[in-house]
């Protein structure tokens, strides 16, 4: 017999704390990758949508959608750090440095930065902080996430635990604005809405309205875009129920589609502060999704303001936008909710 040359994945038991873990693929971003996305998901945002209006606000080389390389650098950490998941659990300290053009290269590396087995034995969190270049050796996208892995075996010992301190927000002064980037002539025609920083308040919420409904082709068609092997979003023996799990990211893109209308100006993601995937979502559920300002900031770029938004994605919409059950748990029917800055005209 041969020796094996298929790999299983890593296992929790499999992980140590500083190990680093260079990912496969590097992955060539294309004007194709902008038009799939935008047959995905109903995106409507100026600044990715027309290479005119990018220009006008000094991006002359026109950026695909901050999520577009977010998932396709996410992708890539997949065979090796969550393909053996149970779930993925939060993300944390995401920054956007470079904006992403048709032609970049995109290759990621992870580092293993925690690691706490359950109390069941079988399972444990690993958290780790994944980093992505562009074929210039600049970063493009850097993040932290921890996820819930299955053991290989219960029997295996457990390691040390180690738990990382992770920022609960991403300074504004720490957001890094786009070289070139100028809203003083900012047009609000073409971009479809009149408001800028000053005209959104903290504590305001907005019911972006619309709604999606999941469907098993465009989720699996968008996380095989990505190149995102976990099982459980295309093998329907990978679960007990025999369903196929939408990746949280195609979630998270429905969201911020629908959220252009009430934040049109929010052109570009700058930094996820936090996110949870809520509750797991599944074709035949309608997405709508709805978003509540957490803090405003003037940034040192010409005419650049910063809304701090959590967006959040329903099964169903509520119009009472309730995030939490008076037990202080997330109420039914709440998908996801991130915490994101974004950049707007002021």
């Amino acid at each position: 017999m041969s020796a094996m040359k298929t790999n299983a994945g890593n296992f929790f038991e499999d992980f140590s704390v500083g190990q680093v873990i260079e990912h496969a693929t590097p992955r060539t971003v294309t004007d194709g990758d902008r038009a799939l996305y935008g047959a995905i998901y109903p995106t409507r945002f100026a600044v990715p949508s027309s290479a005119e209006f990018a220009a006008s606000v000094g991006l002359t080389a026109h950026p695909v959608e901050e999520l577009i390389g977010f998932h396709v650098a996410f992708g890539k950490t997949v065979p090796d750090v969550s393909i053996n998941a149970v779930a993925n659990l939060g993300y944390a300290e995401c920054r956007f440095h470079v904006p992403v053009v048709p032609g970049d290269t995109l290759r990621t590396r992870s580092e293993v930065i925690g690691l706490k087995q359950n109390s069941n034995g079988r399972t444990g969190v690993v958290w780790v902080r994944s980093t992505a270049t562009n074929q210039r050796g600049e970063v493009a996208i850097d993040w932290a996430r921890w996820v819930m892995v299955h053991k290989r075996s219960a029997d295996s010992p457990a390691p040390g635990t180690v738990v990382p301190s992770l920022a609960d927000v991403v300074a504004p002064e720490d957001l890094v604005v786009p070289a070139g980037l100028d809203f003083s002539s900012y047009d609000v025609v073409a971009a479809g809405e009149p408001h800028r920083l000053g005209d959104y308040e903290m504590g305001e919420r907005i019911d972006h309205v619309d709604g999606v409904t999941l469907t098993d082709a465009e989720h699996m068609m968008a996380t095989r875009l990505w190149q995102n092997t976990a099982k459980v979003h295309f093998n329907t023996d990978a679960r007990p129920d025999g369903r196929r799990l939408v990746y949280g990211g195609h979630v998270i893109s429905l969201a911020r589609a629908l959220s252009f209308n009430g934040l049109a100006n929010a052109q570009l993601v700058a930094a996820i502060n936090a996110g949870a995937h809520v509750a797991p979502a599944f074709a035949g559920d309608t997405v709508h999704a709805w978003s509540e300002v957490l803090d405003t900031a003037i940034l040192d770029a010409p005419g650049v303001g910063a809304l701090r938004l959590r967006l959040v994605a329903t099964r169903g919409r509520d119009e009472s936008m309730t995030l939490r059950s008076d037990d202080g748990t997330y109420a039914d029917g709440v998908l996801l909710d991130l915490d994101y800055w974004a950049l707007v005209p002021r």
